[in-house]
């Protein structure tokens, strides 16, 4: 499995550890730039759209444009590049390393992209609203862009939602979570079912109530599909 184990634990060797973050589930790593990049890339069009009609007042607002295309071709070349630490290196400022450069470049690329798209909307609405294209004018396309909001707002809670790091020790039939803690005893567990979407799974569990008592536990989990798969054939194994 491509996950990292779950750091300081001691677990057997045949145990199943996942961790599931921006860092090694692509479905959440595009959920958090569109989300993250959604919201900059709104505040950075408020802010460029400013400077630009400021910068316009004295004849420079071509700099102002070629100055956010110059940031935004960067930064694309940055991210493209299998080197972006060596070259960013060299400013004179300190720079994050590892995940953390990676989150960066994650939000910036994000940024750019949907800055690309909000702009576009933007752009079309006021040409086809200027020019009378369009009967409903530009409400359509300014529609479109609003909806971005929340949707991105959507976004950010799915990508936490989806992160999650544990361990599954198939010989003691236990479930271990890490964030939170959290051990789950499948001998509890009469029933499961999977739903797969993209490279992740959403496990749901059915408890039984002994004596007709309520058994405490997570009613659904974030794990990789083999991970799932291999639970479900465990529970299915003992009832």
């Amino acid at each position: 499995m491509d996950e990292d184990a779950v750091d300081g634990t001691e677990i057997p060797d045949d145990a199943i550890q996942w961790r599931r973050d921006t860092s090694t589930s692509r479905t959440v790593r595009l959920l958090w730039t569109f989300g993250v990049g959604t919201f900059f890339a709104a505040i950075s069009i408020v802010v460029s759209w400013r400077l630009y009609r400021m910068a316009s007042e004295i004849g420079g607002g071509i700099v102002v444009v070629a100055l956010i295309a110059a940031l935004a071709a960067t930064v694309l070349a940055l991210a493209a590049t299998d080197e972006t630490e060596r070259y960013l290196e060299r400013l004179p400022i300190d720079v994050s390393s590892g995940a953390s450069l990676d989150r960066t470049i994650d939000a910036a690329v994000g940024t750019v992209v949907m800055g690309i798209v909000i702009g576009t909307l933007l752009g079309i609405g006021r040409y086809v609203s200027q020019n009378e294209v369009l009967t409903v004018g530009a409400s359509p396309f300014t529609a479109l862009v609003t909806l971005l909001l929340p949707l991105a707002f959507v976004a950010l809670v799915l990508s936490s939602f989806l992160q999650s790091v544990g361990t599954f020790d198939h010989e003691a039939g236990t479930i271990y979570l890490y964030e939170p803690k959290q051990a789950i005893d499948l001998a509890v567990i009469e029933d499961v079912s999977i739903r797969t979407i993209g490279d992740t799974a959403l496990l749901t569990l059915s408890y039984a109530q002994p004596d007709g008592q309520y058994v405490e536990g997570p009613r659904r989990l974030v794990v990789p599909p083999a991970v799932a798969r291999d639970v479900a054939a465990l529970v299915k194994s003992k009832n």
